[in-house]
């Protein structure tokens, strides 16, 4: 069936884009078919432009015009250029793209050869790999088996972490002491630091007296005040108070009250220094410091600020001791001590 209006598919290609447009021609109209098909093949690969293919069906009744039209095209209603048939456009205004280079998707580098190991290796590694780890589990189950044992025996593993910088101790008071009483063994530590400061300070008191005239002996006397001092109390009374508090031990509480007593009374002994040792100037006491400031203001000074420390260490000591035997009366470990050296009584009798 003839109609006056025809149909044409015009195909635009803009800058890669592609857009089908319809359009509707009159059938009475002539076109020379044969121009616009020149047009489109010589500017079919310029994509800055528009690059036409009259897409063409029902546009002529003449069959040698539809045949000319469809020499080239192919497709049904929508044609697609025979690449065959058509050559090169030669006023082409793209150059090609240069080639992308041997490494343009490789961002690391050139590909690095990894030889792989063979299957006897691989098998070798992976029973190697089979036997340490069978032998860490054995391990492993060692080391539990001893600290449950050990667990069960009371025993514990103390690592040593104070100080920091050059650990020597295990302590470790804000994890292994109750809360109840972490104050008082808080003040119980700063007794033995005030120890440790009073002996030190002794040692340079006693060094600017020798420098003085005073003789080497009380030098040597101050020197193993300060090494047996330090150790000792840390060993006979610290230790006994921090294992007590830790897991409430009367007998431990009993222990420290035996050598805490002795070093109260060795810092009242170091406070006052009568003269029965060296004539006293082993430790800097009050009687000390008033007998050598006669002969060097400086040195007397420094004796008197040792007597200071030695008075400030007593008061906190007698402190401490107090606190502490309140809690252990109130706490019933007196009576459990009772009874417990009763026990023990009993059987060295039996």
């Amino acid at each position: 069936m003839e109609t006056d209006i025809d149909s044409r598919i015009v195909l635009f290609l803009k800058g890669g884009s592609v857009k089908i447009q319809r359009y509707e021609v009159l059938s009475t109209k002539v076109i020379n078919l044969e121009h616009h098909r020149e047009d489109a093949l010589s500017q079919r690969s310029t994509l800055g432009g528009y690059v036409w293919y009259w897409i063409y069906w029902g546009y002529s009744e003449d069959p040698a015009v539809r045949n000319t039209a469809q020499s080239n095209y192919g497709g049904g209603a929508f044609y697609m250029t025979n690449p065959s048939s058509v050559p090169p456009a030669s006023d082409s205004r793209l150059s090609p793209l240069p080639p992308e280079p041997a490494d343009f998707y490789n961002e690391r580098g050139a590909t690095i050869d990894v030889p792989l190991d063979n299957a006897k290796d691989l098998k070798k590694k992976e029973k190697e790999l089979q036997a340490k780890e069978t032998e860490l589990k054995r391990r492993e189950q060692e080391l539990k088996r001893r600290e449950d044992a050990a667990a069960r025996a009371g025993i514990v593993l103390e690592e040593k972490n104070w100080p920091s910088f050059f650990p020597i101790i295990h302590h470790d008071i804000a994890k292994e002491i109750p809360i109840h009483l972490q104050r008082l063994q808080y003040f119980a530590f700063a007794s033995l630091l005030g120890l440790t400061a009073c002996l030190f300070w002794n040692i340079i008191c006693v060094s600017a007296a020798w420098i003085k005239g005073e003789g080497v002996k009380i030098w040597l006397l101050a020197i193993i005040y300060f090494i047996a001092g330090v150790p000792g109390a840390y060993v006979l009374w610290y230790r006994p108070l921090y294992r007590a508090m830790r897991t409430e031990s009367a007998l431990r509480f009993g222990w420290f009250f035996l050598f805490y007593m002795l070093h109260i009374l060795f810092v009242v002994f170091a406070a006052v220094a009568p003269p029965v040792i060296f004539k006293g100037k082993s430790l800097a006491g009050i009687l000390a410091a008033v007998d050598i400031i006669d002969k060097s203001a400086v040195v007397g000074i420094l004796y008197f600020i040792g007597f200071g420390f030695f008075c400030l260490e007593s008061l906190l000591s007698i402190w401490v001791i107090q606190q502490v035997y309140m809690y252990f009366r109130g706490s019933g470990k007196a009576a459990a001590l009772k009874r417990e050296a009763a026990r023990n009584a009993m059987r060295a009798a039996i």
